[in-house]
């Protein structure tokens, strides 16, 4: 119990250090990147940490194009639903755990692997 807590600490801790670069970029970027993470949380699953990588990459990618005085459209393009689509698209969501336990339960009662 007391390590789940230690863990549980570290990644509020970690989280936070996450959000503190997120509010040093420039406003567009930090409300462009609350929108898109919020977006992503709707594919998280399990414990979300596969987002959260995805999350620093792209903390990373919008620092990068900060310090170049990119505005923050020129690097998510103007369809912003389909940028983040693409950042999710190799991660795992609940919709590939249903179509996965779907199959699973199938082939389990139907005696197959």
């Amino acid at each position: 119990m007391i390590e789940m807590i230690k863990k549980l600490m570290g990644d509020k801790k970690e989280y936070k250090m996450m959000m503190a670069r997120v509010d040093a970029l420039p406003e567009d970027y930090q409300f462009v990147f609350k929108k898109i993470q919020n977006y992503m949380w709707n594919f998280a699953t399990g414990n979300g940490m596969d987002m959260l990588q995805m999350q620093y990459e792209l903390i990373d990618l919008f620092e990068s194009g900060a310090a170049d005085g990119r505005e923050v459209l020129e690097i998510t393009g103007d369809d912003v639903a389909s940028f983040a689509d693409e950042l999710v698209a190799n991660a795992r969501t609940y919709v590939a755990k249903y179509r996965e336990d779907l199959n699973q339960s199938i082939m389990k009662q139907l005696g197959k692997k």
